[in-house]
């Protein structure tokens, strides 16, 4: 199902995807060819399958996942030298732009602070919801490096001389 067709899912983010701030995340890599907005958007809708089957509270954690990474800088050039600290320090700034424009519960905001336990180890996850976005903010990581190696070798049409690099390997031992 394409997260789109999920009107339940749609209508709890509805406020938040049609913010203009939160739109701006579009504007930022945060994965190699993904961008913020739609890493959110991914780690939201997993995180709502996984808690809603597991009667956990989805519909905080759809809304903390569409905001966990409201940091709107791109972490990789940023003029205030962040990029190797970038992991520690995004939490706090997507807390701290998303309590200025939504009322967020404890809960939101713990997951927001927390999600990216055990990077920053101090800031252990309060509550069940917390630990779901934290991994699901991993394997979608994971999930874009895969994206993009299929994406080069696709583009590269690498697969096409790995065939032929195999043909030719494989005649030579007959």
């Amino acid at each position: 199902m394409r997260i789109e067709n999920d009107k339940e899912f749609m209508n709890i983010i509805n406020d938040i995807i049609n913010n203009e701030t939160v739109q701006q995340m579009k504007n930022f890599r945060q994965h190699f060819d993904t961008s913020c907005y739609e890493h959110c958007l991914e780690v939201a809708y997993w995180s709502y399958l996984f808690c809603k089957k597991h009667n956990l509270d989805y519909i905080s954690v759809a809304r903390a996942g569409m905001l966990h990474d409201l940091f709107l800088y791109d972490w990789r050039y940023s003029h205030k030298n962040l990029g190797k600290w970038h992991a520690f320090y995004h939490p706090k700034v997507a807390l701290n732009n998303a309590t200025k424009l939504f009322d967020l519960n404890d809960k939101e905001k713990d997951v927001i602070l927390k999600h990216m336990w055990p990077v920053t180890f101090f800031q252990f996850p309060k509550y069940k919801e917390s630990f779901v976005i934290t991994v699901t903010d991993k394997l979608s990581a994971i999930k874009s490096w895969f994206d993009y190696c299929h994406s080069f070798i696709i583009q590269k049409k690498l697969i096409r001389y790995a065939y032929v690099f195999f043909a030719c390997s494989f005649l030579k031992l007959l």
